[in-house]
């Protein structure tokens, strides 16, 4: 067999590239919605745009709004921060959409400090009571691993992905593979 400069089998090496790469082309992981989901939401942020959701966000806050008129919800926690120099957090742009789709005022919760998802996840739940299960809603490519982050910071979570839409960005579905064999391979501390 013959090794490479570093004396390593390049078999091996051919091997785990392969894998990698088998993981990185195949479908992502799917995450089967929650039935029924918790009576906490919490609804991940994405970009807005001047006050208003972007597409991938209002996805998120439409599914969000459904699982709300089915019953059952009682409280929506909307995470997201702000871009430095944006007068507007996507938590606060969250809560006016919802809040402007009749839900009350009192069923919604904006947490406007967070820029990672697991930002959302630990500000989320110092919103909530110890021990508080919640539903995670996010879209189907980042769900996976919204939710083994949410088990890893010890939330008890389901999650209810929204769809991602017509034709999703394949670099934002490679980003969220790459970001989930990170998070298997480093964790994450709580």
């Amino acid at each position: 067999m013959r090794a490479t400069g570093s004396g390593l089998p390049l078999l091996p090496l051919a091997l785990v590239g392969l894998l990698a790469m088998a993981f990185l082309l195949a479908p992502g992981a799917r995450v089967s919605p929650a039935r029924p989901p918790h009576p906490v939401l919490v609804v991940l942020g994405a970009a807005q745009y001047a006050g208003r959701p972007s597409p991938a966000f209002q996805r998120r806050l439409d599914h969000a709004l459904s699982l709300y008129r089915t019953g059952g919800i009682r409280t929506i926690v909307v995470t997201g921060g702000r871009r430095p120099g944006d007068p507007h957090t996507e938590g606060e742009v969250g809560v006016t959409y919802l809040h402007g789709h009749g839900v009350p005022s009192a069923a919604l919760l904006a947490e406007t400090r967070s820029r990672t998802t697991v930002e959302n996840l630990r500000n989320a739940r110092a919103y909530l009571p110890p021990h508080t299960p919640v539903t995670l809603v996010t879209d189907e490519a980042h769900a996976p691993r919204a939710l083994a982050l949410a088990h890893a910071l010890g939330l008890t979570a389901n999650a209810s992905p929204s769809p991602l839409g017509e034709r999703p960005d394949r670099r934002y579905l490679l980003r969220e593979k790459l970001a989930l064999m990170a998070y298997s391979l480093l964790g994450v501390g709580k």
